[in-house]
């Protein structure tokens, strides 16, 4: 030990002998390091940093055996320690003995010593941080030896040189480097963050986008927004290198956000304030129980393999989650509860109150009481119920109960007069019969627990024909909509439902689906709502969905309609009815009357591609795929289980040949104009029934209806209208010839053969007959727009409905609603002396609808042909939308506001210039850079998202937030790729204008880097933002691959740098490498996972790093300032070092090297020792050389 004590810290005098490295590969072979750390190195100093390693362990390995410690350890030592395991000379070994005690003392004192030299020298110390970097489960036994030795080593509290204080510290002490600006930690302040300038609170805005961007209708999402928000989660949390209590403070700021923002929202076919609700207390929660389990799961595996830290993280998130739930309570004005809620938060309360007064009631109490009825007040918010949803979970227990705040008061005694028993939830779990009574109240009333919503389940699947009836009314309604603790549960079962068994008595030849047909029809009605189908999109059960509805689809949409039953409420159902149903289900989970190819982004598939019928099963036969890994996630476990529940087999489209013969069709209809009906065929004689029952009423003499309608003379004659009969066909083969019918009811209206409102009601009749229709009609209209080939009819109120009496209205209420973008709207004056004109098929299609009922049979369809017509009207010419918003308006005056939103959106699909300018007006609100804002001057998200929109507020229609504008446009533009170029110009502008326009001034006049960092933080989050949920991963590998590179290729000049001397430039640098660190995060995720993205981040991300390193090399010429470029570099390599190691770890090690011999030459040496630091095994030999040759 005194030849170790002598040379071991003089490292850098050995390495530099000629012999070094045979040295070193002898103490390798001699001492089995290698072979005993499971590594294969051959490099000298990565065979140093093992034998430095194993030298302190072995010291700690004595000193233990010295004092009788080492038994106590649950695994054998990695080397020779006792004298016996030694080949010792007998003469030493006889002197040991004659001095065993003196020697012993000292010689336990000196290894303590030295073991604390080793962690204090400076050089020693980073080696062995080195090998807790790469070698991590070695590491752990190594610190568990540690803590016997802290614990219980006499030696060690005798020594004069170190105590276990010190030593406690050198152990825990991480050796990071010099925190960069760019990656210090953010903490959260300001949490309300409602719209009070661009506090750090701001932030967090990616969690404000992405949910509000969650709540758009118009389409549903393949992927869980578990997952998604999970992702985000961790994301920011690393980026921002905050607390968990931090992090689950802002998301549920976010959810309280989501919901306050349209707490009254506007009427119309879109998600309402059902859905936002479900994302505050059922997704959010679900969000942070997973986040939670997910700690607690890794410290029971390490537990489990031995290495006892399990009381050192177990709980950690949970007690953050206590504290920021503790928290929230400070902020009373997010805690308001809708109306519509006001009872169940009411309820909530006062059970906490019972609970603190001592009164133990059963839910049977809650079903027969109001809180009206309580001797004391037992006001509720939403803290209430996020409270109760996480108990409900798990996450908390009742002690909740008794924060301090968290109830007024106590009860003394309970309200007089409560009946002793209704119906209801507790009645019914005790084995009450279902009577309609009994149903009424488990219809409107949500369930409370598992076992009551899993009883409903059971007896849906088991019982009798009306039993089964109830079950699925019963799932379908408020425990599907407002039970927030069990919602997970109800979206299981219901899916469950959707693909019920065969029973072991069935022995009929058709599929045992028929006899469902009832309870498949009230569960397929029953979830037909908006608001509904956006609650499975959250959940995630979209893929699983759309797998049960094809099977259906595939069953009802083959039988003849010759069949019918009749429900408990009285009315008759057909195939026809399930099948139709089920079909306009199925549509709704992707934009059917979209052309997958319009998606295209960049070198990776088409968005378009996550929109089909055969992406949505590929999710769903993922989740079938049961790995290690992916049965560590929670949420993936949950959709594993409903996956298998349906059928533990792949099914693919190829598995439903109706269903893909309609969808070939309906491709190549959009694709091109219809061909292919030949006379004679099946089809034809289709077409000619279709025809016929559709124009029966209009008389041409002897000449057909079919013959009037097509202009052929080969269809049969009409019968009188009394000997009539509605063809009895399939429902496939129905569909099949609708395009055809269409497109002959349309050219004889284009040729005058038909009236427009002939044609209206003829195509009403056939969506009347079947409604599943109207999907293939709205696909030909769609496709026949887009064509440009039919002419424009006018709007004249003769002919065809006129919107003059509302679109100058209209017109008003659009310049309104974009008053805070400071986008020209176009007029929408058709001229004075003619009248708005529509295309053909689009006047058609608007008339069609309009002849609609706005009631709740009628309301599925609408949602179906609802956005299909808005998107069908946005891509036609100017003033189209605006002019279907005022004939729609005219119809159904309560969705006024959501009519002219929609139209007022289109103003930026006709020009990318307004997109452009959108943007800008989202970059400026948020960082308050606007003072003619007309929303808020402030900043932050209370600025970009705003708060409500609707005539219903006071002063009627006002302007809309650009940021909820550009979440209900972007969707619709075709063409994204452009915005990569604009995003970087426009968050350079803002970083301009922060410096320029809102200096913070420092006692020396300067504006504060401090300050101003964290707002070019905000603008570069909204960058990343708008990127990572316009384009996903396409757009996000263009920005890596091409954009980055391009800009920092070119010249960039502003007149304003020169007097603001090298802060514009730097802080350029670290706006984009904020930019490009989110977007990757967001994408990619931080850390290994399954997803598609993450397995193409290594590509992605080596080519870039390929760009920085032919850079720093020399190769490639950097035209941008100097200063940006190494502001850049520097910010981007330590976001990675201290925010996402795990990228660094796929990076060829070659390409680490050469990015750290730039590094180095712009003495960057911490930052390129900590980028080697974290490569993995690869580069650790190339970390220790330059630890032991700069010695610092």
């Amino acid at each position: 030990m005194e030849l170790l004590k002598r040379h071991a810290f003089s490292l850098k005098e050995y390495t530099n002998l000629p012999n070094y490295h045979k040295t070193m590969n002898s103490l390798d072979k001699v001492l089995d390091l290698s072979h005993i750390f499971g590594l294969q190195e051959n490099e000298a100093s990565a065979q140093l940093v093992l034998f430095v390693f194993s030298t302190v362990w072995r010291l700690v390995d004595a000193a233990l055996d010295d004092e009788g410690l080492l038994q106590l350890t649950e695994n054998d030592p990695k080397w020779p320690v006792r004298p016996q395991d030694m080949e010792i000379d007998n003469v030493y070994e006889e002197k040991r003995k004659e001095y065993s005690e003196i020697l012993q003392n000292i010689n336990t004192i000196m290894a303590v010593e030295l073991i604390g030299q080793f962690l204090q020298h400076k050089v020693t110390s980073k080696i062995l941080y080195l090998a807790r970097q790469n070698m991590c489960t070695h590491w752990e036994s190594f610190i568990q030896r540690m803590q016997l030795l802290l614990e219980h080593s006499s030696a060690l509290r005798n020594s004069k040189c170190i105590s276990p204080e010190i030593l406690l510290q050198l152990i825990s002490d991480t050796h990071k480097i010099k925190v960069h600006p760019v990656v210090q930690a953010t903490p959260l302040v300001n949490s309300a963050g409602l719209c009070i300038g661009t506090s750090q609170s701001a932030l967090w805005l990616p969690l404000d986008m992405l949910l509000e961007d969650a709540m758009d209708g118009s389409q549903v999402n393949a992927t869980s927004a578990i997952e998604i928000i999970t992702g985000l989660v961790k994301s920011l949390q690393a980026i921002h290198i905050t607390s968990w209590h931090a992090i689950f403070l802002g998301l549920w700021m976010a959810a309280l956000r989501l919901v306050q923002r349209e707490r009254d929202p506007i009427e119309g076919p879109v998600p309402r304030l059902d859905t936002r609700l479900s994302m505050l207390l059922s997704i959010t929660t679900l969000v942070v129980a997973d986040l939670v389990e997910e700690e607690e799961s890794v410290a029971v595996d390490e537990f489990e393999y031995g290495l006892e830290i399990k009381h050192r993280i177990s709980g950690k998130r949970r007690m953050d989650l206590i504290f920021s739930l503790q928290n929230l309570h400070e902020y009373q004005s997010l805690l308001t509860p809708p109306q519509s809620v006001i009872s169940a938060a009411n309820q909530a309360a006062s059970k906490a109150m019972m609970f603190i007064s001592g009164i133990n009631v059963g839910t049977a109490y809650f079903d027969s009481i109001s809180t009206m009825d309580m001797p004391i007040d037992c006001s509720g918010t939403l803290h209430h119920l996020i409270v109760e949803s996480c108990i409900a979970r798990n996450l908390l227990d009742s002690s909740a109960y008794l924060w301090p705040g968290y109830v007024n008061g106590h009860i003394n005694q309970l309200p007089h007069n409560v009946p002793t028993e209704v119906p209801g939830w507790s009645s019914f779990l005790k084995g009450a019969s279902l009577t309609p009574a009994m149903i009424n109240a488990l219809v409107s009333t949500p369930a409370s627990s598992f076992a009551e919503i899993e009883k409903v389940f059971e007896i849906a699947c088991k019982g009798s024909n009306d039993e089964r009836i109830a079950g699925a009314t019963i799932l379908c309604g408020a425990s599907l909509i407002r039970g927030w603790n069990i919602q997970e549960h109800t979206v299981y079962f219901i899916t469950r439902l959707l693909s019920p068994p065969v029973l072991a008595d069935y022995s009929e030849n058709e599929s045992h689906l028929i006899s469902y047909a009832p309870m498949l029809n009230v569960l397929l009605v029953g979830i037909a709502p908006v608001d509904c189908v956006q609650i499975f999109s959250l959940h995630g059960l979209v893929p699983e969905l759309a797998g049960s509805l094809m099977t259906i689809c595939q069953v009802f949409g083959s039988c003849v309609p010759n069949i019918s039953w009749t429900l408990t409420t009285g009315e008759e159902i057909s195939a026809h009815a399930v099948f139709s149903n089920a079909f306009a289900l199925l549509l709704k989970l992707w934009r059917f009357n979209h052309p997958p190819v319009e998606y295209g982004v960049g070198d990776v598939p088409p968005v378009g591609s996550q929109l089909t019928p055969e992406y949505l099963l590929l999710v769903r036969n993922s989740h079938l795929i049961s790995s290690e890994n992916s049965l560590k996630d929670p949420n993936r476990r949950r959709l594993a289980r409903v996956a298998c529940s349906s059928s533990s087999k792949p099914i693919f489209v190829d598995s439903f040949p109706k269903l893909k013969v309609w969808y070939r069709q309906h491709l190549a209809c959009i694709a091109s104009p219809l061909t292919g009906l030949v006379n004679g065929t099946p089809v034809h004689h289709t077409v000619d029934a279709l025809l016929n029952m559709m124009f029966r009423k209009i008389n041409r003499g002897n000449q057909s209806v079919a013959n009037v309608a097509s202009g052929s003379s080969n269809s049969s004659r009409l019968g009188s209208e009394e000997g009539y009969l509605r063809p009895k066909l399939p429902a496939w083969d129905i569909l099949e010839a609708v395009p055809f019918v269409a497109d002959a009811a349309l050219t004889a209206c284009a040729h005058g053969r038909l009236s427009p409102r002939e044609l209206c009601t003829g195509l009403k009749d056939l969506a009347d007959y079947l409604p599943a229709t109207l999907a293939t009609i709205v696909s030909y209209f769609s496709a026949e727009v887009t064509r440009g080939v039919w002419k424009s009819v006018f709007m004249n109120g003769t002919d065809w409905p006129s919107p003059a009496a509302n679109l100058s209205s209209v017109e008003e209420q659009i310049k309104k609603i974009l008053a805070a973008t400071g986008v020209d709207v176009p007029s929408l004056a058709a001229g004075v002396s003619s009248p708005a004109a529509l295309p053909l098929p689009l006047a058609a299609f608007v008339s069609l609808t309009i002849t609609y009922k706005l009631d709740k049979a009628s309301q599925r369809f609408l949602d179906l042909a609802g956005p299909a017509l808005e998107t069908l009207a946005a891509g036609c010419p100017w003033p189209c939308m605006p002019i279907v918003a005022s004939l729609w308006t005219q119809k159904a005056k309560r969705w006024s506001d959501f009519l002219v939103f929609s139209a007022s959106r289109t103003v930026f699909l006709h020009s990318n210039d307004a997109v452009v300018q959108l943007l800008r007006s989202c970059f400026s609100a948020t960082l308050g850079l606007n003072t003619s804002c007309c929303i808020s001057s402030n900043g932050g998200i209370g600025a970009l998202l705003g708060h409500g929109f609707g005539s219903h507020f006071n002063g009627g229609i006002s302007p809309v937030a650009p940021g909820i504008l550009y979440l209900r446009v972007y969707r619709s533009i075709r063409d994204v790729m452009f915005l990569r170029e604009e995003i970087v110009s426009l968050l350079m502008q803002t970083v301009e204008d922060i410096v320029c326009l809102k200096p913070k001034k420092s006692k020396y006049g300067h504006a504060s880097f401090a300050a101003a960092l964290t707002e070019v933080k905000v603008a570069a989050s909204l960058g990343a933002s708008v990127v990572f949920l316009t384009g996903g991963l396409g757009l996000v590998q263009s920005l890596f691959k091409e954009t980055l590179p391009s800009w920092f290729m070119s010249i960039h000049r502003s007149e304003k740098e020169g007097n603001r001397g090298g802060i514009l430039p730097m802080l350029r640098g670290y706006a984009l490498a904020y930019l490009a660190a989110l977007c990757g995060a967001f994408i990619w995720g931080i850390d290994s996972s399954l997803s598609a993205a993450s397995k193409r981040r290594p590509k992605i991300l080596g080519c870039h790093m390929e760009f920085l390193a032919s850079a720093l090399d020399g190769k490639i010429s950097v035209g941008c300032d100097p200063a940006t470029w190494h502001a850049y570099v520097s910010g981007f390599l330590s976001l990675m070092v201290r925010c996402t190691p795990t990228w660094i770890l796929e990076l060829n090690v070659e390409l680490l090297t050469r990015l750290c011999k730039g590094l180095r030459q712009w003495n960057e040496n911490e930052l390129a020792l900590a980028l080697l630091g974290v490569g993995g095994h690869g580069t650790m030999g190339s970390a220790a050389e330059m630890i032991i040759e700069t010695e610092f």
